[in-house]
């Protein structure tokens, strides 16, 4: 195979703080090199350079055998590297077609005045997606309106028409259903045949073990070193990533006894989303809601917090409770950590103190004013409870990592004691050690007596840490299953076929 890129001894630092040491890997024509690590090891960093979105302070970058030196992103982009980033970059009010071809308009003149062509970048909008075998996008409907599934899509169909000999995928399959991953892993393949390079960042090993050839493991900021996937097993892997030895993924789940009390009773509860859902939920249980992205699991998880409209009657501890809006489903102890962190659970250019406080003002208050002591007591318990990694309480949470993020949302809740929490796909987009540590604080949680409903659309962490699963399709309950005597491939059979048990 012929070497395509080149890194040789890249280091860069920020205010003094070095996130990258003298990395030093190669990647190799038409090779799936996969990049892991934790959230601060470096890896967005290290793909940023490579794409030309900053420069660093050491070191030399080789494409195709000749030193480069990128000053923007345009200068990768016409040396023929894409970087598709794991938040979106479209623009809401333009539509999908003028999104793929934003800065690329296609033209032409009419009395020597040139005109955006816009059939025909229609046209080459669905000859780029067909080609790549995204099929089900409206190229007319704007990117604000698009499922987060259809804008990650997108944002690929973007990056592939640029013709781009080498492709770096930060997460790119987080928002995507099990058919779309299943898609993208096809084009993927397609793309490899076809000769392009791809580098593929993910938190889920699964994926890197079943489409990368070569694995590169970064720690700290530092290289850990690079294995071909066929000659190095996931835990291998994954103790590369921690610096320590890990038995397995998920911790240990306490031996307990669940109580058959009812915390919570859901009797026929329907909306736009979701039909005739019944559940009970016992106090201390972790009960999971698997099913593909769609299936109604989300939005029944926002109507039990007051988010959205619904029909039908919630039950709290046997009386019925009126759910309204979030305040009302606040002052019962029930609680949302929601999939969308960013939009829907904290204020990113806010510190984290705030973030802390700002649900929880009434705690905080006396007479009137803001006890500031209350308050960074309580914010510095919580930081200290969750192992919480900031530079100080005034840190902006845009500056954490996802799991430091997903920390301060789990936070700001713990205060007030809740009864119920609704964890949304809490992990989604956080490294393995973080991941590890909401495992933990779940299980700390359930033998507190507090009651979980866990919804998640990774199946290994649904059955290794669920005491019950149920399984939706099309808005409907199509499955009750005991983790211990379930596969997989169970829980998919209901997701998928949408049976009724």
């Amino acid at each position: 195979m012929t070497e395509i890129l080149k890194i040789n001894n890249i280091g860069k630092s920020f205010s003094g703080v070095t996130v990258l040491k003298n990395i030093n890997f190669s990647i190799q024509k038409g090779e799936l090199h996969a990049i892991v690590g934790e959230n601060g090891a470096g890896k967005s960093t290290l793909m940023k350079i490579i794409a030309g979105e900053l420069e660093p302070e050491g070191g030399k970058v080789y494409l195709n055998g000749s030193e480069v030196k990128f000053h923007s992103p345009i200068d990768a982009i016409h040396a023929g590297i894409s970087l598709i980033h794991q938040e979106f970059s479209l623009v809401p009010q333009l539509t999908v077609y003028e999104n793929i071809f934003l800065g690329r308009e296609i033209s032409k003149k009419f009395f020597k005045i040139n005109f955006i062509d816009k059939k025909a970048m229609k046209k080459s909008a669905l000859e780029v997606l067909k080609t790549f075998g995204i099929l089900n996008i409206p190229i007319d409907s704007k990117a604000k309106d698009l499922s987060v599934a259809d804008k990650q899509l997108t944002e690929i169909a973007k990056a592939l028409s640029t013709n781009s000999n080498l492709l770096i995928m930060d997460e790119p399959t987080a928002a995507l259903t099990l058919r779309e991953t299943e898609l993208l892993f096809s084009i993927l393949k397609n793309l490899k045949a076809q000769g392009v390079t791809i580098i593929f960042i993910s938190h889920r090993l699964e994926e890197i073990f079943e489409i990368a050839d070569v694995v590169t493991v970064l720690r700290n900021g530092e290289l850990v070193g690079t294995k071909k996937i066929d000659e190095v097993t996931m835990e291998e892997v994954v103790s590369m990533m921690v610096g320590k030895s890990m038995k397995s993924r998920f911790p240990e789940k306490p031996i307990r006894e669940i109580s058959n009390e009812k915390m919570l009773e859901i009797k026929s509860l329907s909306s736009d989303a979701f039909k005739n859902v019944n559940f009970t939920l016992r106090k201390g249980e972790i009960l999971g809601i698997a099913g593909l992205v769609g299936c109604g699991n989300m939005q029944l998880g926002e109507s039990i917090f007051g988010l959205r409209d619904f029909k039908g009657e919630i039950y709290l501890e046997g009386k019925r409770v009126d759910i309204s809006e979030p305040i009302d489903a606040i002052k019962d102890g029930i609680f949302l950590v929601p999939e969308d962190r960013h939009d829907l659970g904290l204020v990113l250019q806010r510190s984290v103190k705030e973030n802390h406080a700002l649900p929880n003002l009434d705690l905080f208050s006396e007479f009137g004013f803001v006890s500031s002591k209350k308050e960074k007591r309580s914010v510095r318990a919580s930081i200290s409870y969750l192992n919480t990694k900031v530079s100080s309480i005034n840190q902006k949470v845009d500056n954490l990592s996802g799991g430091n993020q997903q920390k301060v949302v789990l936070g700001k809740w713990l205060v007030r004691s809740p009864k119920i929490l609704i964890l949304d796909e809490p992990t989604r987009g956080i490294d393995i050690g973080a991941k590890y540590e909401i495992y933990k604080f779940m299980y700390d949680q359930v033998l507190k007596g507090v009651s979980i409903i866990f919804i998640s659309s990774e199946l290994a962490e649904v059955l290794s840490l669920s005491d019950r699963i149920l399984v939706m399709s099309e808005g409907r309950i199509t499955g009750e299953l005991d983790p211990k005597s379930t596969s997989q491939e169970d829980i998919l059979k209901f997701a998928v076929k949408g049976k009724e048990s």
